[in-house]
């Protein structure tokens, strides 16, 4: 299973986190590199979670729609 370190941007729903994930991508012709941002919906059971953790999130079933991945450690 795939395991991801981010920072939580929103905890406005219940159980569920927005974990924002940063990672750098190389030009293909230029070979500069540059930030992407993609942002997860993850699953907080006990609504630890707090805007500005850092928190790693892991895989696992679908859980709702755009639900699909467990918060692990905050």
């Amino acid at each position: 299973m795939r395991t991801i370190t981010g920072t939580v941007v929103s905890t406005k729903m219940d159980k569920t986190v927005v974990v924002s994930v940063d990672s750098y991508k190389s030009h293909e012709k230029y070979h500069k590199k540059y930030k992407v941002t993609k942002k997860f919906y993850a699953h907080d059971e006990s609504n630890a979670c707090k805007e500005g953790d850092i928190v790693t999130i892991t895989e696992s079933r679908p859980l709702s729609k755009l639900k699909r991945w467990n918060v692990i450690a905050s």
